[in-house]
């Protein structure tokens, strides 16, 4: 059983950052890609970024050039450097094993929140 624990989220102003980990147990974390999702309110859960062991990673349109993903695999966490933050990307963020170009691999954790208002 594949567990994953977010942390990092919070209330932030535009244009500031956030850094989100992800602690994944119960795998081969080197083994699969992992990706980064958010559900803001009304709204699907979408896939924001993706990152598999030596690729480039991938990452949606609305967040290229400002969200980075990385991963530690001695840590089995992977983390998303969150940069000049918009109030559309407030939303409750996961991480998940993708699985194809829209499933996932694994149940959901808690997610953390990510709030972005001045």
């Amino acid at each position: 059983q594949v567990q994953f624990v977010e942390s990092g989220g919070g209330l932030v102003q535009p244009g500031g950052s956030l850094r989100l980990s992800c602690a994944v147990s119960g795998s081969i974390f080197s083994d699969y890609a992992m990706g980064w999702y958010r559900q803001a309110p009304g709204k699907q859960r979408e896939l924001v970024a993706a990152a598999s062991s030596g690729r480039t990673p991938n990452y949606a349109d609305s967040v290229k050039g400002r969200f980075t993903i990385s991963r530690d695999n001695a840590k089995n966490t992977v983390y998303l450097q969150m940069n000049n933050l918009k109030p559309e990307d407030t939303a409750v963020y996961y991480c998940n094993r993708p699985r194809g170009p829209v499933g996932v691999m694994d149940d959901w954790g808690k997610g953390t929140l990510v709030t972005v208002s001045s």
